[in-house]
This record gives structure tokens, sequence and C-alpha cells, in this order.
């Protein structure tokens, strides 16, 4: 069963699968509040499984999607995180209710457009994610993938680059093999998430202080919502030399002086290790904080399910609520959650 969202990767997944030999059926999941069966991306979905001469299914996950996804997502704004949803999806919808509706229904494997690669360790039988190829890799939002699901996932387009995708689309006849790609949150469609917020939510628009690291009140701020840890611009008061976004605290917003935007240590829960063995001691990996930072040396200290990441060199604008993700190499090690940042 492959996830089909009527783009050009999961369209050039299913021709992959289709020829490798699958039995495949695609499946469209309509997810956000708007999502219709009647959509343009729905509408190429399943003219592609016609084209290529497989079954289309649609799968209505709304309801779980905007408890465990939408939800979450204020939630995280209200105390001043700033949530990655596509890692609470992933974990929830696309490799919980897809996989569990699939095996439900007598399929051995789901399939998605990720740029990921799967390899079974055939000395130990584990399963083990690697970068896709550098120019396109999203395995930094793969990382709360577990031996069970793996077992059960297929990854076609890991090995491939974005460019041969949609010529294999387009020599096939598909569709969508010019079609652009969706860069917006998907339940945000233009992008504008506090309006979201604010249309459909209640709680935010609390005004608040600007502080500095001494408790000592710079200013009024409109809510917290409106900030991001290490943004200068758009603060919306004067002060005598640039100052930056470090932490939030009690609705509080606090500022902070040229450097203090970049920190060291981080604290982490909700830790996932690919291979299964959350072990608790240190270990030495590389450690993207964020989906666009490069991965950095660091230290990892496990104690139970919470763990601590001294990074060798201070990481900029380290933000709870995103993904600490754990590499060796191109090998996905796993990853946790930012709870907090320890400043000295």
């Amino acid at each position: 069963m492959l996830g089909m969202s009527g783009g050009v990767d999961s369209s050039a997944a299913a021709l992959l699968l289709k020829r490798q030999g699958y039995d495949v059926c695609g499946v469209t999941m309509l997810l956000s509040p708007q999502s219709s069966e009647e959509s343009q991306d729905v509408a190429d979905a399943r003219y592609v499984c016609e084209h290529l001469g497989i079954e289309h299914r649609i799968l209505n996950l709304r309801q779980q999607f905007y408890s465990c996804v939408i939800e979450e997502f204020a939630e995280q704004y209200k105390i001043g995180n700033t949530p990655n949803p596509c890692i609470t999806c992933n974990r929830n919808i696309k490799f919980g209710a897809m996989l569990d509706y699939a095996l439900e229904n007598g399929y051995d494997y789901i399939a998605t457009g990720h740029y990921a690669k799967i390899i079974k360790n055939e000395a130990d039988g584990k399963y083990q994610i690697f970068r896709a190829n550098k120019n396109k890799d999203q395995s930094y939002v793969l990382w709360m993938l577990t031996q069970r699901v793996l077992s059960h996932v297929l990854f076609p387009i890991g090995g491939y680059e974005k460019e041969e995708l949609r010529e294999l689309a387009q020599e096939a006849g598909l569709p969508t093999s010019g079609k652009k790609d969706s860069q917006d949150i998907c339940f945000v469609p233009d992008g504008n998430y506090k309006k979201f917020l604010y249309d459909n939510f209640s709680g935010f628009s609390q005004p608040g202080n600007f502080v500095d690291s001494n408790g000592n009140i710079l200013g009024m701020h409109k809510g917290i919502e409106n900030y991001t840890v290490g943004q200068r611009k758009g603060l919306g008061i004067s002060l005598s030399q640039p100052m930056y976004v470090v932490a939030f605290d009690n609705g509080n917003v606090i500022l902070g002086p040229e450097g203090s935007q970049y920190s060291s240590k981080i604290q982490c829960s909700d830790i996932n290790i690919i291979d299964g063995n959350i072990k608790d001691g240190s270990f030495r990996a590389k450690v993207k904080p964020r989906y666009a930072a490069a991965a950095a040396d660091a230290m990892i200290t496990i104690n139970s399910n919470e763990a601590v990441i001294i990074f060798d060199e201070p990481q900029r604008a380290i933000t709870p609520g995103q993904s600490a993700v754990f590499y060796d190499e191109d090998r996905l090690i796993g990853g946790a959650i930012i709870n907090r940042v320890i400043r000295n």
C-alpha cells in the first residue's frame, strides 16, 4: 500500500514498485480539514493509478490527524515551542494509522515517497535507515521509526535524484511529472501559521513582557507565538543594541545580545534509537538540531528516556519542540525531542 499525495515523488514510487513486481495499491489520505475527495491532488493520484493499472483508495484520517497533529501543533506554540508537525504526522499517521490500515487489509508493506534508504543488516537482522542522495534527503523526519515499523516499510525512491524521477514519470506518461513540490505545512496552505492559529484556536495573542536574562523588562510583546528562538528582526521594540530571542518563560520572551543565541547543551526526551537498543550511557554522534542545520559533532548521554546532548561547538538558535536527530556518517541512529536549552 503506497501513500500517494498526487505529486511526482509518490507517482514515481508507484511506477518503480510495479516494475519491481509488487502488487501495488495507491492510497490517498485525507488529512487536513480542507482536504477533499474532489481535490486536484486526489484526481492526479487516481489518474496515475489508472494509468499504471493499479487500485486507488481514499483513506479518511481527518479526525486522527486533527487530534494528534493539528491540536498538538497549537499546544506547542502556546508554550513557546516550535513544533515540526511532519514528525508527529509520520509517527502517528503515515507510519501509524496508515500502516495499521494496510496490515488489517492484508498488505505486507506500506511505501512512501520519502528520500531515504532502508537496509537490513544481515549480521543481526536489524533494519537501518540511511541518508538518501545528498541533494534530497528526508531521513531527518524518520528518526522515530521502530524495528516493527521498518519491517513493513519500503522507500522506493531513496536512491534517485529528483530530476531522475521526473524523467521516469515523463517517459511513463504520468501527468504529475512536471508538478511543482508543495513546500507549505499541508494544513496551512498559505504558509501563514499565525493566522491559522488565530482562526482556529483560542488562547493566542496573549501580551507579555520582553525581558533580559536578569528579568529586567524591556518592553511588551504581542503573544509568544509571534517569535522564535534566534529571531532579531520584527520584535517591534527599540533597543540600544541588537537583541535576539533566546528563550520563553511563563509568557515572557527572553532577549539577549549577540552571541546569546548560541548554545552547546540541550536536554531532550522521547528518545528513539532505530536499532531498538536504547541503553543508558554516552556515545558520540553527529546531531542535527533542526531540519536545515548541518550535522554537528556531539556527545549524547542517555539516562532512562531523557538525553543530554553537548555539542563540540555552539549551535545557533536551538529551539525546544524541534527534533535532535543522531547520525553515524550516513546512517540514522535515532533522535529525540528538544525540551530545553541549558545555558551556562
